[in-house]
């Protein structure tokens, strides 16, 4: 069976989940570059186990009673991809880490610049918690999902956020 997909609203937008029988593939923002993760065409269907459980969980975090995912994930991607998106997930609810702590956690020191290019990639938003990687100044750096969506994330879990304050915030009784 190829793939499917469905949308779910949350408080940062309509979100677009896409699953195969192995696992959740994507969940993409509402205005996502359809570039930045290649995937083959998908059909509607909501009912897909995958899928419901994907939603069940996203709207569980969103109402600050998850903090951990658990999903079967198939994520497509390259090798160094992939050992991006692991560091990504060993990133503790409500934590933050630098593109250059994880190339060192890597064993790749210099390879911030890689780690940054595979973490835009990261077709699992808030699930592989790309939101949770930073620059090294502490500051909020490029989000696929926006830089205000990334604050919001990082505000819902908790997380110590540099800068201005949010100008909104998660209304969970629209979940």
């Amino acid at each position: 069976m190829g793939l499917v997909k469905t949308s779910m609203p949350s408080p940062v937008g309509v979100l677009k989940l896409v699953a195969s029988d192995a696992g959740l593939v994507a969940v993409l923002w509402p205005e996502d570059d359809p570039k930045r993760v290649r995937l083959e065409e998908a059909g509607e269907d909501a009912s897909h186990p995958v899928l419901k459980k994907a939603v069940v969980q996203l709207e569980e975090y969103f109402a600050g009673q998850r903090t951990e995912f658990d999903l079967p994930l198939d994520a497509r991607g390259t090798a160094f991809q992939k050992l991006v998106w692991e560091q990504l997930l060993a990133i503790p609810y409500g934590k933050t880490r630098s593109y250059g702590e994880i190339a060192m956690r890597l064993g790749r020191p210099t390879a911030s610049r890689a780690v940054g290019a595979a973490n835009g990639r990261n077709p699992l938003s808030i699930v592989v918690p790309c939101h949770r990687v930073i620059g090294t100044s502490g500051a909020l750096t490029g989000f696929a999902g926006g830089l205000e969506t990334k604050r919001v994330l990082l505000e819902l879990e908790g997380a110590s956020v540099p800068g201005q304050k949010s100008l909104f915030s998660i209304n969970t009784s629209e979940i």
